[in-house]
Order: structure tokens, then C-alpha cells, then sequence
């Protein structure tokens, strides 16, 4: 395993982090929320995974509030407090989606900011968290309110570094250069949603991170699974019943055949997987830190570690991205 700086920082991560939006089972009688799914392990079907991970030298865990309601805040945090020690990983987690019914049960509020902070750390079983991040930009709250709020928690010790995922790159300008003027915390990180099959990020999220200093730690970087497999293979449990999934790649479906065939093409002949070979690809470009990788069986964590170690050459990127064709915006809500 390599390990580099998270953006800025001085903090070390590893270049692959487990995404555990798989891990954990919502709480009986709890309808399913955004960010909940129908297809996630239980607590003793992801302590493998867990392990597998931190035997690959993996120290860069990425969970939220929202995944399976608590749960997999809960599911991580118990299974790193008898595993691991604290010092040695970095656990990130986020906020911003409903977790609750009520006026107040979502959002980058300074209230939902504290109250939420809290129920995180209670279920993450941590007096603290590496590197906290909001879940989207909220509309309905004033940067400038979120921010300070995110400076104070970091202030009180609560929180190591603060961070961001999907939004429009002028609003990550916006609040980059809003915390630098009030001297507040800043954000070190942006989570965005950039693979093969969606590379719209390279126009200007990407060059503003790589400006900034800000580490690039992507999600869904094989595309919910579908770089992962020829094109005409069977879905799988969680393609079959992730709408979100089907709603990020059903409008270009042509077009992103034409990027997946490309994949297996190079793939075969480099004697790789296609997960394998789409990771390895992300992890050449500058502005990536790590891409967060799901995984539900052995061999997801396998093919992601391999890409760590797998160079390749100007030839082989410009043949993979040369199918692509403009897609539109989207995953930023």
C-alpha cells in the first residue's frame, strides 16, 4: 500500500479508502431513507471486509450519517474500537441528509451540525472524527452559518479536518474563499463523483483542487459496478435495486458502452481486471488522493489494492479515454 498527504495536510492516507455505504442494516421498523438501501451486510457480514481492509495496509475509511440510517457509523466504529487503534486510522464520515422526521432532520444547519456530530461520535464509538464532510451543499442554510460551525467543532477537538463532496465548483470557491477571509477551518478534501463512464469533473472541480491544494477522494469511482464488468454481464443485487445508480448512467448508455468495451479490451490485454485497470487509471491522475472503494466480496478489495501498484502508459490512457463524450451534470443532489 502507498500512503500520501490528504490534500494540504499533513495527515497520511492510504491510497485506496473503504466506502462503507455497504455495511450496516437500518433499524427494524425505520423506512428506508436516501442513502439506506436494501442490499447492505449486516454487522457480522462486514467484520471480513473490515479486517481484509486494514490487512492491505487500508487506514482511510469513508462512512456517512445517512448509510443505513446510523448503522454503519455503528458497524465500523465497534469493529475499529476492538481491532485497530484509533491513532493509526482515519475515519471519515458526513451529514446533510434527512435522518429524522421534523423540520430540523437534515441539513448544514448550526444546529444539525452539533446535534448530528454528536450522534456520529456516539455511534462511531470516537471522542473525535479525522475528517468530517458535508453531504451536498444545502440551499436552505447560509454558507457562511455551516462554515463557522465547522470551525467551531474543529476548534472544540470534535473534528481533525473538514471536507466536501459533490456541488458546482463555483460553489467549492465560494466556500474556500469564504473560510480563508473569516480565518475558519477550510475544507482539505472534495469528494466528487468522477470515473471512466463520468468525467465531467475534469473541466473545473478537478483544476480548482489541484489549485487549491484540496485532496480529491472520489465516490463511485467504477461506476456503481458497471466498469467492473462487460458490458453484458448479468447485474448484480445492488444494480438491480439502486435507482440512483440507474439514474446517473441510463442517458448515455451507448456511449458508455463504448468506454466499457474499450476498458475490457485493455484490460484483457494487460492480464488485469477491469476494476483493476479503471482504478489504476484514476489513481494516475494528479489531483486524485484516493478513490473510495465498495466492497461486498473478497475480490473488490483485491482488484483495488492490485490498481495501487499498476502504471500505465500515455498509449493505454489515451486509449481508454478516447470514447467518452460529454455527459450531463449530475450527483450533485
Amino acid at each position: 500500500m502507498e500512503y500520501v498527504n490528504l490534500g494540504k495536510t499533513g495527515v497520511k492516507v492510504s491510497r485506496i479508502c473503504l466506502g462503507c455505504m455497504s455495511y450496516g442494516t437500518p433499524p427494524a421498523g425505520q423506512p428506508l431513507r436516501p442513502g439506506s438501501n436494501s442490499w447492505s451486510l449486516n454487522e457480522e457480514q462486514s467484520a471480513p471486509f473490515f479486517r481484509q481492509a486494514l490487512d492491505a495496509g487500508i487506514n482511510f475509511f469513508d462512512t456517512a450519517n445517512v448509510y443505513a440510517i446510523g448503522d454503519s457509523e455503528r458497524v465500523l466504529g465497534r469493529w475499529l474500537k476492538a481491532n485497530a487503534k484509533r491513532e493509526d486510522t482515519v475515519v471519515a464520515t458526513k451529514l446533510n441528509g434527512v435522518m429524522r422526521d421534523g423540520p430540523n432532520g437534515g441539513g448544514l444547519s448550526r444546529k444539525e451540525i452539533f446535534f448530528e456530530l454528536d450522534e456520529s461520535l456516539r455511534r462511531l464509538e470516537t471522542d473525535y472524527v479525522d475528517l468530517y464532510q458535508i453531504h451536498r451543499w444545502d440551499r436552505n442554510t447560509p454558507i457562511e452559518e455551516t462554515l463557522e460551525a465547522l470551525n467551531d467543532v474543529v476548534r472544540a477537538g470534535k473534528v481533525r479536518y473538514i471536507g466536501a463532496s459533490s456541488m458546482w465548483a463555483w460553489q467549492f470557491s465560494k466556500a474556500l474563499y469564504t473560510s480563508q477571509k473569516h480565518g475558519w477551518a477550510k475544507f482539505v478534501s472534495m469528494q466528487p463523483h468522477y470515473n471512466l463512464l463520468y468525467r465531467e469533473e475534469e473541466r473545473e472541480m478537478l483544476p480548482l483542487c489541484l489549485d487549491q491544494g484540496v485532496g480529491v477522494i472520489p465516490w463511485s469511482p467504477l461506476a456503481r459496478g458497471r466498469l467492473a464488468r462487460p458490458w453484458e454481464a448479468e447485474t448484480t443485487a445492488r444494480s438491480g435495486a439502486d435507482p440512483f445508480g440507474k439514474s446517473l448512467y441510463s442517458r448515455t448508455e451507448e456511449a458508455d458502452k463504448r468506454v466499457v468495451d474499450r476498458l475490457g479490451e485493455v484490460a484483457k490485454a494487460r492480464g488485469v481486471s477491469q476494476a483493476t485497470l479503471a482504478l489504476a487509471w484514476m489513481l494516475a491522475k494528479p489531483a486524485i488522493t484516493a478513490p473510495i472503494v465498495g466492497a461486498t466480496k473478497p475480490h473488490h478489495l483485491q482488484d483495488a489494492v492490485a490498481a495501487v501498484a499498476l502504471k500505465l502508459t500515455p498509449e493505454e490512457v489515451k486509449t481508454l479515454e478516447e470514447p467518452y463524450v460529454a455527459h450531463p451534470v449530475l450527483g450533485l443532489s
